[in-house]
């Protein structure tokens, strides 16, 4: 795709975004939001992340009748209110009339008028009357005159495509699909559409050549490379998982001609900022030219993430996120495509971007451009030039110490537009069950230090307020001031600024400002559980407050011996965090209990109840506590202590990753002495894909869960540690062949084969006998032609201090399976 005046490619990047429609529509009413004020709100948030680009799958069934009539009703109102407003910010858009689906996520479905309600998406694709619904309801779709703009779908400039329909999933033979392609396309382009019309073509793939002898423009795609619905945050080192986005029919002749876009993507459950842009590279490597994340939560219902819990994306409530995305569309722009980067890790530093797992970063720095996702020491050289600074947390040009983005851009010489936004805290894990009634995340207005150390502004700069209802100002002391959110004028000493709120600047008016931020009702603390740990060395334990006030003491009562706990400080760690260290002679063996007291303006309340009072107080109620195993140390060879636990099923199950339905993984309770165990049920045949029927079927069957945190933990006895050890059976088999590895840090795997029999036995490997093995992408991603294993081109040396994940797989070297077979797990560790 060129522009028509220019000629020059088209390059766009952005999200998906669904008010309009659906759960989003409906939930604005339960909570008596203003869907057009939220729509604007959201759009500048949009705009001040530098994207250029929406789509939507229009809900179809929500806006026609059963023969395919357009219904001009509310929600193809605020679907032509979102374009316009769009427009007002020179944004772009990409929409797909058709998506076939019901209205109900993550609610049952609501009864609605469409065609594809009375015939379902399987039928809409071959029933006669169907397709004649959708050619009447494409035609009229895109003669819809938007009135905001007063100007047709099919003549509007900023749309700058359309796709058919959302994900058709087509079953029928290439004539067939290819037919059914033509006759939506000739509807539309009997309305005199002369824009580019694209079609999906990452599903149903063996269809390939069908939907390139189709009259299309293009192809649209998806990916999701760690899987979707994990319901729980994914951890461990992702890169490898992103490292290319591989077609495997775009060589064909056909698509040669043809212009590739992405209509969805998300690295979904991951609430990490490092990986959006490495997504965004393999895109443009691939030839993609626009790309749209899914999906941005509306900010009214961002604090419950509850449109699409898998996903978790806002400015105001996932800062890191937001940042980590709009340096994604900086590589849209900036990357040429088919640009080469080569393999991970090597392809982690390109054209003035870098993404860094272990510091979970990514940042972009040029001399006019400096974001960063997280703290950072890089720094442009060419200060004179810096035109705009957008982060998180501290880098040598900007020090603040609150939870929220921050930008700067540069109005004149002298003179800089600073908007902060509230602090952000994840309260519970975001991508766990969710629902109106539970907040995973909330925002405060906090007093925060700003520093800014810019030759532009020099010391003793003016901070002067820009937004409505905003009289905050003041002067720096050298080059620190006290900030609050808001948007502000930041002028040199001296300097003689004449802008003002209503200025407009690019696409945005500087007094512009949305930081919604309610008062807090409640404490929330935040403690993550703990793996065992070793008796007789310290331990550090963590935990995150967010109280309507700040804390005057936050204090940590342990007791391993006796009822009486005794109390340590707990110390911050910067915002809303605590740490306090308990000493090894407190560290014996057994369990360890305790709780966490919050001190606030006198009163004193403990967790994890969330009781009034101490726990030295007599009437304190103790039947629930934190609790931590002191495990005995483990000494090496001969074993005296207690192993390294890397896998117990009782605990584990729920968090594996796996390549099979899960309904084939099951957990067993134990029988006497036994304990639980984890049964895999293995089929005698791997199904084909039905994504991809012709691809060669993979037999291997493989789990991975993460152990970084159980690692660490026992960190002072692993150079003691020799082998690597797996208790189960075979179950109905005589023998199973498996291979069991550990994951290290950068994705470098080093594994060995065991054989199972039908006796429950612990089979042991030297760790100095693990080879490099390749790594299986679990969660598998989506498309599904995407590479089922990685292998990292220069492995770090094998190092226990590395291992974050422990994977399990059925051996991939061994035949496939021929007979239904049970395989059944005790427990991986080390010893």
């Amino acid at each position: 795709m060129r522009w028509g005046d220019t000629k020059k490619e088209v390059q766009g990047f952005g999200v998906n975004y669904t008010v309009p429609f659906a759960y989003a529509y409906r939930a604005a009413d339960r909570l008596g939001v203003d869907r057009e004020q939220a729509i604007a709100q959201d759009v500048y948030h949009l705009a001040r992340l530098g994207f250029d680009l929406y789509r939507v799958h229009v809900w179809d069934v929500e806006i026609s009748d059963t023969v395919g009539n357009l219904l001009d009703n509310d929600h193809l109102r605020l679907l032509d209110f979102t374009l316009n407003e769009l427009k007002k910010r020179g944004m772009h858009y990409f929409l797909t009339p058709i998506a076939y689906w019901p209205n109900g996520y993550p609610e049952p479905a609501e009864p609605t008028p469409g065609f594809a309600t009375k015939y379902g998406k399987e039928a809409c694709l071959t029933h006669p009357e169907a397709i004649a619904a959708q050619e009447r309801y494409l035609f009229q779709f895109l003669n819809h005159v938007n009135p905001y703009t007063g100007v047709a779908y099919k003549d509007d400039p900023d749309l700058i495509a359309f796709e058919v329909s959302n994900e058709p999933h087509h079953r029928g033979t290439p004539e067939e699909v290819t037919a059914f392609i033509n006759r939506m396309v000739a509807s539309m382009r009997r309305t005199g559409c002369r824009k580019p019309i694209f079609y999906n073509i990452s599903h149903s793939i063996h269809l390939a050549d069908a939907y390139a002898e189709a009259d299309i423009q293009g192809g649209t795609f998806q990916w999701y490379p760690t899987g979707l619905g994990a319901r729980h945050e994914l951890r461990g080192n992702l890169l490898p998982h992103v490292d290319a986005y591989t077609i495997p029919f775009i060589d064909r002749p056909a698509y040669r001609k043809m212009a590739q876009v992405v209509y969805e993507f998300d690295a979904a459950d991951v609430g990490r900022s490092y990986i959006y842009p490495a997504m965004a590279r393999s895109f443009r490597t691939a030839g993609m030219q626009t790309a749209t994340h899914f999906a941005y939560d509306p900010t009214f219902l961002a604090h419950t993430n509850t449109e699409y819990s898998t996903h978790f994306m806002n400015l105001v409530y996932a800062p890191q996120k937001a940042l980590s995305l709009m340096l994604a569309g900086e590589i849209f722009h900036r990357v040429p495509r088919h640009a080469s980067y080569g393999t991970y890790p090597a392809d982690t530093a390109f054209a003035g971007f870098r993404v860094s797992y272990g510091q979970d970063l990514a940042e972009l720095v040029t001399d006019q451009k400096f974001i960063y996702t997280h703290h950072t020491t890089s720094a442009p050289k060419r200060l004179q030039k810096l035109e705009q600074i957008a982060g998180w947390g501290r880098s040598p040009l900007v020090q603040y110490d609150g939870t929220g983005a921050y930008f700067l851009d540069r109005l004149e010489k002298g003179v800089w537009r600073l908007e902060v936004l509230p602090d952000a805290v994840w309260v519970d894990d975001p991508f766990s069950a969710t629902g109106l009634q539970k907040t995973v995340a909330v925002t405060r207005a906090q007093d925060r230090s700003l520093t800014v150390q810019l030759p532009d502004l020099g010391e003793g700069y003016t901070l002067m307020p820009l937004n409505e209802g905003n009289s905050y100002q003041t002067q720096a002391e050298g080059s620190t001031c006290t900030v609050r959110p808001g948007t502000y004028l930041l002028t040199r000493q001296g300097k003689q600024a004449k802008w003002k709120a209503t200025d407009r600047w690019k696409n945005i008016t500087l007094g512009e400002f949305y930081g919604p931020s309610s008062p807090l009702t409640q404490t929330y603390v935040r403690h993550t559980h703990t793996p065992p740990v070793s008796a007789g060395q310290p331990v550090e334990l963590d935990v995150q407050v967010v109280a309507p006030e700040t804390p005057d003491a936050v204090e940590l009562w342990a007791s391993t011996q006796g009822w009486r706990p005794e109390k340590i400080k707990m110390t911050p760690q910067g915002a809303y965090r605590y740490r306090a260290v308990l000493p090894a002679d407190q560290v014996r063996e057994g369990f360890l209990r305790y709780y966490i007291t919050v001190q606030c303006q006198g009163q004193a309340r403990t967790y994890p109840n969330d009781q009034a009072g101490a726990p030295t107080d007599w009437d304190f109620d103790r039947s629930s506590s934190y609790r931590l195993s002191v495990v005995a140390p483990n000494a090496g060879t001969p074993v005296a202590g207690t192993p390294v636990t890397l896998f117990n099923p009782l605990e584990d199950e729920a968090f594996l990753l796996h390549t099979n339905d899960a309904s084939r993984y099951q957990l067993l309770p134990g029988a006497g002495p036994t304990p639980p165990t984890l049964q895999l049920r293995l089929p005698s045949q791997q199904p084909l894909d039905p994504e991809n029927p012709e691809a060669e079927p993979i037999t291997d069957h493989s789990f991975r869960l993460f152990v970084g945190d159980k690692v660490a933990r026992r960190a002072a006895e692993l150079s003691t540690q020799t082998h690597l050890v797996v208790r189960g059976n075979s179950g109905s088999s005589a023998h199973c062949p498996v291979q069991v590895a550990l994951v290290l840090n950068d994705g470098s795997v080093y594994g060995a084969t065991l054989t199972l029999s039908s006796a429950t036995e612990a089979h042991r490997v030297a760790l100095a006998d693990l080879q490099p093995v390749a790594l299986v992408t679990l969660p598998r991603p989506y498309p599904t032609f995407l590479p089922y294993y990685f292998e990292n081109p220069a492995p770090i040396p094998f190092d226990l201090h590395a291992v974050e994940s422990v994977q399990f797989s059925i051996d991939p070297s061994a035949s496939a399976q021929t007979q239904p077979s049970t395989l059944t797990l005790e427990g991986i560790w080390l010893e």
